[in-house]
């Protein structure tokens, strides 16, 4: 079996906005996720997690926490994708993805979370949760 490693990044603005992209090959529906992609050799989940968001938002971010980790398989490959929170330290919202898969950058509120079309719908409970416990000022994520 094949393995895939990654790294997702949950930033969270002051007004309660995640950052999000929408993301999809040229023949593909577009959908909606978390700034994320694949660990290249020699490279920790950490630096992964801040590379991909530079890559595809333009934004230069500090990871904060773990926040959670997913595994599964895709098909015959097995998947490792480690969630961090991520504070925006500097950049610019522009795409930069070198693999040309990303189409557009946002800030999303809680309330346009739920009309998405999420390229993994299974992380909007999740993700709804964080944006929850942010906006009550229950954590710092």
């Amino acid at each position: 079996m094949d393995k895939w490693r990654g790294a997702a990044a949950v930033c969270i603005n002051e007004q309660y906005e995640l950052l999000m992209v929408l993301q999809g090959k040229p023949e593909e529906t577009k959908t909606w996720t978390v700034p994320s992609g694949g660990l290249v050799h020699g490279e920790s989940f950490e630096q992964c997690c801040e590379r991909e968001t530079l890559e595809e938002t333009g934004y230069i971010i500090h990871v904060t926490e773990r926040l959670q980790t997913k595994r599964g398989t895709i098909g015959k490959t097995d998947i490792h994708v480690e969630y961090f929170s991520c504070t925006v330290t500097g950049g610019r919202m522009q795409i930069q993805d070198p693999d040309h898969l990303i189409h557009e950058v946002r800030w999303i509120s809680q309330d346009d979370l739920v009309e998405l079309s999420l390229s993994f719908p299974e992380d909007q409970p999740f993700l709804y949760h964080l944006l929850t416990k942010k906006n009550q000022g229950v954590d710092h994520t």
